[in-house]
């Protein structure tokens, strides 16, 4: 099968309204209590074996698994965006190549929805990165039919991780366990919103661990068969003991739907994740700087190694801390910190759950013979993806992203001071602002600055006055920013 078949199980299918044409578009990289069959038997010969009954795991993790709803907004702007698609052979082909597609420009609405679950009683959920990537609202419902706004503490694309929160107490919760101790064949439950289907159960077992996927960074991911569909993104993954030990992201699949792999990320990564978007407003992963490939028997062989095992290190980066220790490429890395290196996709992991400024004993073998290196570990943060939105509180609120006028505009304009609307979405896009307004003051308040403007937002109530200048017109537009 083409690794090129492999999709994220999204936010399930996000619809993309345009005014020139009807576009469907799958949500990019931007779950009542259920009565279980009764239990079982499975009888081979003279020996019967019990399945096991996971009505129970359902009964009382189903209301701690929440269907999360998005909207936002896609900036579309292509001059022949479906060019590509259409066979040569196709008549319109050459039409198209000639005279272009339809094209298509502005701001696209977009929705989706996706699976998260509940972690504390006072509103802490987990879901996936791509889920609420690009989101402009974010909406929680539980399975007690009460919905919240959710706020978006953080999200880390690395690990696909993101954690919300909702203003409740008293909430039902699921208990973390680990996925180190899984096994390969042992059962696992999901609960989720397939294709928006809330709360719904499914089960298999674990296929495989510690899977590295294409753009999967350094989560080792688990695999397994149990059915996962557009809209389980960022449900829960249970054991039988009912504890949680991944979170559903991923499919192979070549349709789209599931076609019996799916992946989990390993819950003691999510845990991490979150433990440093909620101390900190960010996650930062450890680097070594260093591009690492499997060690195959033949290269085991080419290098003197008793058996095929280890991270074959193919180029380092410039300045970066392998290279400042005097890693090269050709080092296998057999062992870090005293853990055996078995399989290449085990270092990324290991690496990037260490902090800043630790020390990695890394064991090297080099040129047919063993030594000790010692890398003091680098960071990578991905600011724009891994933050609490704790800057740009008029963005957050108002949905604007505006500038200072040039002089130029100052001149033009009909008054002193104001700012220019630059983007728009959310709660401004709602009520009518367009790109090229220029804000005059937020309830009577002149607007100077945009810091001032993000400030005035930020203390401002549900609901708030904009006056606005439009070409040669002044209007108040009512915004509620909620």
């Amino acid at each position: 099968m083409n690794v090129n078949g492999m999709k994220l199980t999204v936010a399930a299918v996000a619809v993309a309204a345009s005014f020139a044409a009807g576009v469907t578009l799958t949500a990019n990289p931007f779950l009542n209590h259920a009565h279980a069959a009764t239990q079982a038997a499975l009888v081979t010969g003279s020996s019967t074996t019990s399945l096991p009954d996971m009505s129970s795991i359902v009964a009382r993790n189903g209301p701690a698994v929440v269907n999360i709803s998005v909207s936002g907004t896609r900036k579309i702007s292509t001059s022949q965006p479906g060019l590509q698609q259409l066979d040569p052979n196709d008549p319109m082909y050459q039409f198209f190549r000639h005279f272009g597609m339809p094209q298509q420009q502005g701001d696209v609405p977009i929705r989706g929805v996706g699976s998260g679950f509940i972690v504390s009683a006072d509103g802490l959920i987990l879901t996936n990165a791509h889920v609420v990537d690009g989101a402009d609202e974010v909406d929680v419902k539980l399975t007690d039919k009460r919905e919240f706004k959710a706020k978006v503490l953080g999200v880390d694309k690395a690990s696909d991780v993101a954690v919300l929160k909702i203003d409740a107490k008293n909430l039902p919760v699921v208990t973390n366990g680990s996925a180190t101790d899984t096994r390969v064949g042992d059962w696992v439950l999901a609960i989720g919103s397939p294709f928006g289907f809330e709360n719904s159960a499914t089960a298999g077992i674990v296929s495989a661990k510690a899977r590295s996927l294409p753009d999967g960074g350094y989560v080792p991911f688990l695999q397994t068969d149990v059915a996962v569909n557009p809209g389980n993104s960022g449900g829960p993954l249970f054991n039988m003991k009912g504890d949680v030990i991944g979170i559903n992201s991923q499919i192979y699949s070549q349709s789209g739907g599931y076609q019996g792999l799916s992946f989990a990320i390993p819950i003691d990564v999510a845990l991490n994740v979150e433990q440093q978007i909620v101390t900190h407003g960010k996650v930062q992963h450890g680097r070594l700087g260093i591009a690492i490939q499997e060690v195959n028997q033949s290269l085991a062989e080419s290098f003197g190694l008793k058996k095929t095992a280890g991270a074959l290190v193919g180029s380092v980066a410039k300045d970066s801390p392998a290279a400042k220790a005097g890693l090269q490429p050709g080092d296998v890395i057999l062992g870090i910190n005293g853990k055996d290196i078995d399989s290449a996709n085990q270092l990324p992991e290991i690496v990037a759950a260490m902090p800043s400024g630790d020390i990695a004993k890394l064991q090297v073998w080099r040129k047919g013979s063993a030594r000790q290196i010692d890398v003091k570990v680098g960071s990578f943060t991905d600011d724009k993806t891994a933050s609490n939105d704790s800057s740009g509180a008029d963005k957050g609120r108002l949905g604007v992203a505006v500038r200072a006028l040039t002089p130029e505009e100052q001149s033009q304009a009909d008054s002193k001071g104001g700012v220019v609307v630059e983007e728009v979405a959310g709660a401004a896009a709602k009520a009518g602002i367009q790109p090229g307004d220029i804000v005059l003051s937020v309830n009577g308040e002149p607007i100077n600055s945009t810091t001032q403007l993000r400030a005035l937002v930020a203390k401002a109530g549900k609901n708030i006055a904009l006056l606005i200048e439009r070409g040669d017109a002044r209007l108040f537009v009512p915004v509620e920013i909620g």
